[in-house]
């Protein structure tokens, strides 16, 4: 299957203890990967990079098989990022407007009140991501912290990417919140045949997304899959 996201001998310098190194990841559309080791700056970088927001120092990163060095404009660069889903806590959300009004602002700024047909996608997007009908009306800053996630996973999805990239969602979230998170961001992924790479140090959240999960080593780059090792009591005899 052709990768949409294909990274090699990737090395980028952003003032941390040590370069962000990928030594090779690649994805391939409607996969779902989940990496485990980033700490939210390198997760930031990560996406800066596969969105060619940046470049690498050294090695390659190639995105719907072309690579972000040959990205030329502003233009260009915006109709990359159009085909990515980015979920993270730096999304700024209008904390004062309604869910819906937020949910709205990726299809037009008329939002006070949003025309009948974008309201309708936006009730579609509150609908996908579990967002109870009685709270659509609500100021965003009267969300508790699943309610602010799927708010921005609604944002993330709205434009239909094709590969969803996750900082760190489940941070604030207990573990109930973050399956349930976790459930609807499989299930819309699935729906929409996006691709996802999700930056995660929970490994129950990991698994609940599903897919491969692989374990990353900082100082080489290496990514390796992780697996859970464990023997179950029925398979344990005693002499």
């Amino acid at each position: 299957m052709t990768a949409i996201l294909d990274l090699h001998g990737v090395s980028k310098d952003y003032r941390g203890l040590r370069p962000l190194r990928i030594e090779r990841l690649s994805v391939a559309g409607g996969e779902r990967v989940v990496l485990l080791g980033f700490d939210q700056a390198s997760a930031e970088v990560f996406t800066n990079l596969v969105t060619g927001a940046t470049l690498p120092d050294a090695g390659r990163v190639h995105v719907f098989g072309r690579p972000t060095s040959a990205i030329v404009d502003s233009a260009d660069w915006l109709a990359t990022v159009d085909r990515f889903g980015i979920v993270t806590d730096r999304a700024v959300l209008l904390e004062s407007l309604t869910v819906i009004q937020n949910l709205a602002m990726p299809f037009t700024l008329e939002i006070d009140p949003p025309p009948d047909h974008v309201r309708a996608q936006a009730e579609g997007l509150a609908r996908e991501v579990g967002l109870p009908e009685d709270l659509w009306a609500t100021p965003v800053v009267g969300l508790d912290a699943a309610g602010h996630a799927r708010v921005r996973l609604g944002r993330a999805l709205a434009l239909n990417p094709a590969v969803l990239v996750l900082e760190h969602v489940n941070a604030t979230l207990n573990a109930a919140e973050a399956g349930l998170l976790a459930d609807a961001l499989r299930t819309s992924a699935a729906r929409r045949g996006a691709a996802v790479v999700a930056a995660t140090a929970d490994e129950a959240f990991a698994r609940a997304i599903g897919g491969r999960v692989l374990r990353w080593e900082p100082a080489t780059g290496r990514l390796t899959e992780h697996r859970r090792w464990f023997k179950r009591h029925e398979d344990t005899h005693s002499l």
